[in-house]
């Protein structure tokens, strides 16, 4: 065959045997995957993108009258029903049996599992077609990282029961997760809210099916009911700490146990302005996240305080990178005990901790992850320049006007 002239032509080379195909869920996984390249490649709003290309596709071929076209075109329409030409789609002479099945189940289910420490969110729901000639029960599930704030990967599998029963037992036979049923409405606004950030991505997670089975997640999710927007309250928001609620949250954490077990209930003179900067350090870094909470810590949001944030946003003397991973520590474990973890959590938290200080001692002698404007402010410091001296500050900058310049100041 000749080389297609066309991503259009490609895609009808690709759907050649669709109509060969044994159900409308093969059909449709087909779809997805032709439609995941499309997604894949865009620079943002890919869904968008995909939308676009299926209107385009319908309208070049709305003469193609073979069995493949028509099909393909049927798969498209369902699987993004708001592209510009769905609504004149229409099944060929030569369908196949089930194509009258595309498009139409129902959901049977929607659970939710995650690890306690509040990283990651994995949201499963499964559907059935409404006729048994569509295809097995399947199952979708999508992951939410809460500390990236994106919906970092979608599958869509069947049959439904294997996968759902692989959870459950996952789930139960480790304490640091939990499984429960979900609200298919909770479930539709957590995944769609996620989705929408991942969607305009610049550059995709590296892993797993998010491109390939985005058309067809899309198209199933849509069919969850909708939330209250009267009575549903935005998870994806949260009021930052008040100045007085995190005074009285770092006075309750310097009382407890897990202060007093590092010292930190004894800090006194110069050492009380570090330990009190460390502990900003913390709550400002928490108010990061769109879900922010001071009391969530697991290995991995240590991870990215102590070998990333902190180096970008703040400037640390050398009493602060020696005070920083024993208030972190003693925090997470504050954190932990607040939260009702198990104890296997706090432990591994603790011990990654302990086991990331070499690395940030590392990053903090070298400086290699400061901004520029981190960087600027360290070598000012250094200097011995007051930041609150205008005068000092204004002849350190005149002094300084063609290295700041050339570093993008």
């Amino acid at each position: 065959m000749a080389t297609p002239k066309t991503p259009y032509d490609a895609v009808l080379h690709a759907a050649r045997d669709v109509t060969r195909l044994d159900c409308a869920l093969d059909a449709e996984m087909l779809g997805t995957a032709l439609l995941g390249s499309v997604y894949a490649i865009a620079e943002t709003d890919r869904n968008t993108a995909v939308r676009e290309f299926v209107g385009g596709f319908l309208t070049v071929t709305s003469r193609r009258r073979t069995a493949a076209a028509t099909t393909i075109r049927a798969v498209f329409a369902a699987l993004v029903p708001d592209a510009e030409g769905t609504a004149k789609v229409r099944p060929g002479a030569q369908a196949p049996t089930w194509s009258g099945q595309l498009g139409r189940v129902h959901l049977t289910g929607t659970w939710a599992y995650g690890d306690v420490y509040g990283d990651q969110t994995s949201y499963l729901a499964t559907f059935a077609y409404d006729d048994d000639a569509g295809g097995p029960e399947h199952a979708l599930v999508a992951l939410v990282d809460h500390n990236i704030g994106i919906t970092k990967d979608v599958f869509v599998g069947s049959p439904a029961a294997p996968i759902l029963e692989q959870v459950r037992q996952m789930c139960a036979g480790d304490e640091l997760t939990w499984f429960r049923q979900e609200d298919p409405a909770r479930m539709r606004a957590e995944v769609g809210r996620h989705l929408a950030i991942t969607d305009e991505l610049s550059e995709l997670p590296g892993e797993g099916s998010l491109a390939t089975d985005r058309a067809l997640f899309g198209a199933r999710l849509a069919l969850l009911p909708d939330t209250d927007t009267d009575t549903t309250v935005d998870a994806g928001a949260a009021e930052p700490l008040s100045a007085a609620e995190r005074t009285e949250l770092v006075r309750r954490f310097l009382a407890g146990p897990e202060a007093a077990r590092f010292g930190l209930d004894a800090v006194d003179g110069a050492d009380q302005a570090s330990l009190h900067f460390c502990l900003s350090l913390l709550l400002d870094h928490a108010a990061t996240f769109p879900q922010a909470d001071p009391m969530r810590w697991s290995p991995a949001v240590a991870g990215l305080f102590l070998l990333d944030w902190v180096h970008r946003r703040a400037v640390l003397d050398m009493d602060d990178a020696a005070m920083l991973p024993r208030v972190l520590r003693a925090w997470a474990g504050y954190a932990a005990r607040q939260r009702a973890l198990p104890e296997r959590a706090a432990t591994q938290t603790d011990e990654a901790i302990e086991e990331m200080v070499p690395e940030f001692a590392r990053l903090y002698s070298t400086g290699e992850r400061r901004s520029p404007a981190t960087a600027a402010v360290a070598q000012l410091m250094a200097d011995g320049i007051d930041p609150d001296d205008p005068v000092a500050l204004n002849a350190w900058i005149e002094a300084n006007r063609q290295r700041l310049t050339d570093e993008g100041f």
